[in-house]
């Protein structure tokens, strides 16, 4: 299927006009701008997407399970349909490979259809039943019912490091749209094309299965103009967000503001921490086996998923050839295009505030690369103690970088304490290690949304079980 874009919101079953000119995306491998010129929304564009939201509601939540699980599948076709569309597209606005593209086509596809399943009968509502029970005494018992039912509309922002699975019809439309809300999507500035040809396929999807209009929107022009306007709607009732803390918190103390507060699901920050017990690192070749693994996890999609390590846990007593192997493989590593010029931009900023700490060594460093928006892989080390003292080590390097804590069993425990909520936390060990330290396991597990036995985070399954959240700011 071949796609014209048209760079104009998507509003219900129409299109937003040319009215006001909003930028357009990058090829962050070359600095080349890419046609065509999106349009910001018009503030009367914002409030026809808002009020079809709105009066799509009663309908849409009064579908049965089975007619929205149509409407989900149906969207999954449509993006199918437009697969190859999206190979060619989101490359050059993401530097993402194309078996990455197809990869998340796939998995944006397969969650629809997970959600599809899961409504299709009525258990994913909680239904709970107290009958009436007369004769109790001293007092009878009233019948009770109760059961999860659809908030509202809901205000979907797209994360720029995943332009299909977390964007236009990702987990967050997939989800509020199964439970029977309408949804209002802000595309992320920069995989406009990806977000119109997605966009187009969700609204196409609306209209051949009989959906009220105003179920889907996708409105252009950034989140601090268009996204706030979305935000302090009455109509909308909740937010969802994937990116960075201070957007995620900006958006938090917004919707706290309203007359009436809203949530705001939120996935921000994370350093994914990995704790290396002494065991796993007993003899060189367990070492670099070890080192290997870590290292492609670390810069798997040049280290911009939400779950990269970027934090290692290493004994100062057995770690080193782990290091030495991890900081040859970083040193001859070579630098990765960044998702667009901002992140890159963000990423060299914060390698340089890290190696400016005190305490802080440059153990490898890969050389720089004379092309546009590349992130170079880097390991630091870093004292146990100086760690623990230092609040600034724990910030997020969103890019291939991490830093390496060692010390003792107890200084170790002690900068541990210090953590901030994650997404997840992976511990390497022994089965006998592992049972000796059921208090180590305790603690991560009270303090990152999911633990990871002698394995790494990166790679998200797509399940009921899967957690993909955390303590605060994880999400």
């Amino acid at each position: 299927m071949q796609s014209t874009l048209q760079g104009t919101s998507i509003i219900g079953a129409g299109r937003g006009s040319l009215t006001e000119a909003c930028g357009q995306a990058v090829n962050p491998a070359t600095d080349e701008p890419l046609a065509p010129v999106y349009q910001a929304a018009s503030a009367d564009e914002i409030s026809r997407a808002l009020e079809l939201a709105g009066a799509a509601f009663p309908a849409y939540r009064a579908l049965p399970g089975a007619r929205r699980a149509d409407f989900l599948r149906a969207i999954a076709v449509a993006i199918e349909a437009r697969a190859d569309v999206l190979a060619e597209r989101t490359p050059l606005e993401t530097g993402l490979p194309e078996a990455r593209v197809r990869g998340e086509t796939a998995r944006t596809t397969g969650q629809l259809r997970m959600f599809a399943g899961l409504i299709e009968s009525d258990a994913w509502a909680d239904p709970r039943i107290e009958l009436a029970d007369a004769a109790r005494q001293p007092l009878p018992k009233p019948d009770l019912r109760s059961m999860q039912v659809p908030l509202g509309p809901v205000a979907v922002f797209c994360a720029g490091n995943f332009p299909l699975a977390f964007s236009v019809a990702g987990g967050d439309t997939a989800s509020a749209l199964a439970a029977g809300c309408p949804v209002v999507v802000v595309a992320h500035h920069s995989h406009p094309g990806t977000a119109e040809i997605v966009g187009e396929a969700v609204a196409e999807a609306a209209a051949s299965c009989g959906m009220p209009e105003g179920v889907f929107s996708l409105l252009f022009g950034g989140g601090r103009k268009v996204g706030r306007a979305v935000v302090d709607s009455p109509v909308i009732q909740a937010v969802g967000f994937t990116g960075s803390r201070a957007g995620g918190t900006a958006l938090m103390r917004q919707a706290a503001a309203r007359p009436q507060p809203i949530p705001v699901y939120a996935e921000m920050s994370a350093v994914n921490p990995v704790v290396i017990l002494p065991g796993t690192v007993a003899d060189a070749a367990a070492s670099t086996a070890l080192a290997e693994a870590f290292f492609g996890s670390l810069t798997l999609g040049c280290g911009q998923f939400c779950t990269n390590p970027g934090l290692v846990f290493l004994p100062d007593d057995a770690g080193d050839g782990f290091l030495d192997h991890l900081a040859a493989l970083v040193g001859k590593a070579t630098p990765g295009v960044m998702l667009n010029p901002s992140i890159g931009r963000a990423y060299h900023d914060a390698v340089e505030a890290v190696a400016a700490r005190p305490g802080v060594v440059v153990a490898a460093r890969a050389g720089a690369s004379p092309a546009p928006n590349t992130g170079a892989p880097v390991v630091f080390t870093v004292d146990a103690a100086a760690f623990a003292a230092d609040a600034a080590l724990q910030q997020e390097m969103f890019g291939p970088a991490c830093l390496v804590v060692r010390g003792d069993r107890a200084a170790i425990d002690a900068a541990i304490g210090t953590l901030e909520g994650q997404l997840t936390a992976s511990i390497h060990g022994t089965e006998a290690e592992l049972a000796n330290h059921s208090d180590l396991v305790a603690r991560l597990t009270g303090l990152a949304g999911r633990i990871v036995f002698n394995g790494f985070p990166t790679g998200v399954e797509v399940c009921a079980s899967m957690v993909h959240g955390g303590p605060w700011p994880a999400t």
